[in-house]
């Protein structure tokens, strides 16, 4: 599997990566055995970088992936800003969850708030230690109105905790794991950070970051992981979009992509889950599969020769803008 660079660091991480979602019951209904043949499958097909987060299905993902990793050679990327607490919610699908452990949710971007979670990280996973550590769905998409507090709370104390965790080696980098553009922007004017994981918002449908988050994170040295390369499902032919049902324009564009892409005799979701890698920026691109199966799909599409005339018809049809970078080959 090929490696980039995360930001100006000394750690490279693949470019196709594992996404940790599922493995918790987000959106996905499957158990810890399933879970665990579809992160074995994975190391078996040359992925090593792993994401997770306490969110996903309340630390179903973090101990499933903890022990399937340990003993082995991993990358792994976990979340901080969410304190799991005793007490089972009432309607689990109203966060998009099947079956999760029964814990509910606090928010916590302070210094001692993102200190309890790394610790509690770690002893979900049953692991000695993270490589890149995310202040999770910081942002107004996530928070609304309490946004201004808790990126209060972040850049006057949570940013200090997870620095301190660079410093002393305990982390190799850090960065936000978020849904938005403007929220990293923001983080941008209060701290160094090594890597974004940006989810949905750099696709094959949606490029906003191109024209001014982009740029900042060049100057500042922080790189892009892409989640979401698939925008929620729209893009492998699901009729969700931003975790919702997809509204009839983000309908329309997708099938103009996949119009263009059958011309060319290709799958829409092969070109989806290789395009944001056009962009030297980005590190990784890391979707979330389901199943075994779906990783297998998955991995025949990263391979997939893709060719040059089909990135130029999308251009030429005003489905790409002409600087929109893309992949060589």
């Amino acid at each position: 599997m090929k490696k980039r660079q995360v930001g100006r660091t000394a750690l490279e991480i693949d470019t196709l990566g594992l996404g940790g979602a599922p493995l918790g019951g987000n959106f996905a209904d499957l158990d810890y055995d399933q879970a665990a043949e579809l992160i074995r499958a994975a190391q078996d097909a040359g992925i090593g970088y792993f994401d997770t987060a306490p969110w996903y299905g309340f630390g179903r993902s973090e101990r499933v992936m903890g022990d399937m990793l340990r003993g082995s050679d991993y990358v792994l990327s976990d979340k901080v800003g969410r304190l799991l607490r005793p007490g089972a919610v009432e309607n689990p699908m109203d966060f998009g969850m099947i079956d999760p452990l029964p814990f509910n949710v606090v928010y916590d971007y302070g210094y001692d708030g993102i200190m309890r979670a790394y610790e509690d990280n770690l002893q979900r996973l049953g692991l000695d230690r993270i490589d890149i550590l995310l202040a999770h769905d910081i942002g107004v998409f996530q928070h609304g109105g309490e946004n201004a507090r808790h990126f209060r709370d972040l850049a006057e104390g949570g940013y200090r905790a997870m620095d301190e965790l660079r410093a002393a080696g305990q982390v190799r980098a850090i960065g936000l794991g978020v849904n938005e553009n403007q929220v990293c922007a923001d983080a941008l004017g209060i701290g160094d950070w090594d890597v974004f994981l940006l989810a949905g918002r750099y696709t094959l449908l949606e490029q906003t970051p191109l024209d001014g988050l982009f740029p900042a994170c060049r100057a500042a040295g922080t790189s892009i992981i892409c989640g979401g390369p698939f925008n929620s499902g729209i893009l492998v032919g699901r009729a969700m979009w931003n975790y919702a049902k997809a509204p009839e324009d983000i309908v329309a564009r997708a099938r103009a992509l996949g119009a263009v892409a059958d011309e060319f005799a290709i799958p829409l979701a092969a070109a989806a889950l290789q395009f944001p890698l056009g962009c030297d920026l980005v590190t990784s691109v890391i979707p979330g599969p389901r199943s075994k199966a779906e990783l297998t799909q998955i991995l025949d599409w990263f391979e997939m020769p893709i060719p040059a005339d089909f990135w130029s018809a999308l251009k030429e049809r005003s489905l790409l803008a002409e600087a929109v970078p893309v992949p060589s080959g």
